[in-house]
């Protein structure tokens, strides 16, 4: 897919743009468009924006180890320092790049991903949650988004069978779809404390996270530096806290941490992802302070206007650098 695309744009007219902004992943597509922007007679500034890091991926989803893992980080930095200007969108990310992909520093700057969604109801929607089958006593983890490998989502299953045996009141909701999907529903049958949510439409899906108890990000044990879940930024909107399995160094760790929106507990650890969702459900006080928290790490680091701003200001570097 990206290739093909790459090689479109390669084919295609350009005409004369100040500034070629291409988005990574797709690297490869990225690299492509590199190459053909130095085969104008003027060519533009070339500036990547970095939503995930390929070599980090390559190397900690499993997918590869080896000659394969630093081949992927030397096309990577290839890339990277072949751009004009690079946008990142986390802290981590241009530490990485600097120091392990040899990008100049000057030349990379962090700028946040915001939330697409307007504020979410400050209201209680107790027909919403009637409408997704919730029941008032239900205490409702919820993982929204893809389902994939790099999710870890067996773990969820496990802490699901183990609510079972406890009689717990905690109810795991996996709502989203992704190519892991099928096998976690096979692993869950016959577990009746989780459930399967088709993705929904935007309000809708406002709607179910503001109504949740929990928000839940899980990641696969040695998930740490290749991407930054975009669903947090949809949570923290939510107002509602989050609980993160994830490792303690990783970048989701981190931006729990620095949002103090949540909690974390470790990845692949099913009986402490279900002791934390239970002890949130009896710390109101504690559950919402986190809310609160949450909601203002959004109105002061993810807003988009903060972001808009800084994209014109990286923009306008790049095309200057270029003499446009």
């Amino acid at each position: 897919m990206e290739l093909s695309f790459g090689v479109r744009l390669v084919l295609a007219r350009w005409h004369r743009p100040d500034v070629v902004l291409v988005v990574s992943p797709a690297l490869l597509a990225c690299g492509l468009a590199l190459f053909r922007a130095r085969l104008l007679r003027n060519p533009p500034a070339m500036g990547i924006w970095i939503q995930d890091l390929y070599s980090r991926g390559v190397a900690e989803t499993g997918l590869g180890k080896g000659r394969l893992e630093r081949l992927a980080a030397i096309g990577e930095s290839k890339i990277l320092r072949s751009a004009d200007g690079v946008a990142v969108i986390h802290d981590r990310f241009k530490r990485y790049i600097v120091d392990s992909l040899g990008v100049s520093p000057q030349r990379v700057h962090v700028i946040r991903n915001w939330t697409h969604l307007p504020p979410a109801p400050a209201c209680e929607d107790h027909d919403m949650r009637a409408k997704l089958g919730w029941s008032p006593n239900d205490v409702i983890v919820l993982h929204a988004g893809n389902m994939g490998k790099k999710q870890g989502l067996e773990n969820v299953v496990e802490a699901a069978r183990l609510a079972d045996e406890r009689h717990s009141a905690v109810r795991f909701v996996l709502m989203g779809n992704g190519n892991q999907r099928r096998r976690l529903e096979s692993l869950a049958a016959g577990v009746s404390k989780i459930h399967f949510l088709d993705p929904l439409p935007d309000v809708e899906f406002q709607r179910a996270l503001a109504v949740a108890d929990v928000l839940l990000v899980n990641e696969l044990p040695g998930v740490k530096d290749m991407a930054v879940p975009s669903k947090l930024t949809s949570y923290f909107n939510a107002g509602v806290p989050v609980i993160a399995a994830t490792d303690e160094d990783s970048v989701s760790a981190f931006e729990l941490e620095s949002s103090g929106g949540g909690i974390r507990v470790d990845a692949a650890s099913p009986a402490a992802l279900l002791d934390a969702a239970e002890a949130l459900a009896t710390q109101p006080l504690v559950a919402a302070q986190l809310s609160k928290n949450a909601l203002r790490f959004r109105r002061e680091t993810l807003s988009k206007a903060t972001a808009v701003d800084k994209y014109d200001e990286f923009l306008t570097t790049l095309a200057s650098s270029r003499g446009h």
